[in-house]
């Protein structure tokens, strides 16, 4: 029984920013590399919660801490 799960790409998250982020995507190093950090992370997430793959729930939850940390530390950035 697959269910369908959403992912959490940040331009549609933060779409007040859709610009910015492809601003700094293009232009920041180190935001493009926390960017793509952020959507491998987020796409791991998904698959777990699809059950194409499987983990302990608290290593789940730990991983949607940190996709929460790390959109929070992006977000900053955007908004410097």
């Amino acid at each position: 029984m697959s269910q369908l799960v959403d992912n959490h790409p940040l331009a549609r998250d933060l779409p007040e920013h859709k610009d910015a982020i492809h601003e700094k995507k293009m232009n920041d190093a180190h935001f493009s590399r926390l960017m793509e950090e952020y959507e491998t992370l987020d796409k791991e997430i998904v698959r777990i919660e699809q059950g194409l793959e499987h983990v302990p729930d608290l290593e789940l939850d730990g991983m949607k801490m940190k996709r929460v940390k790390m959109k929070d530390d992006l977000l900053a950035l955007l908004q410097n």
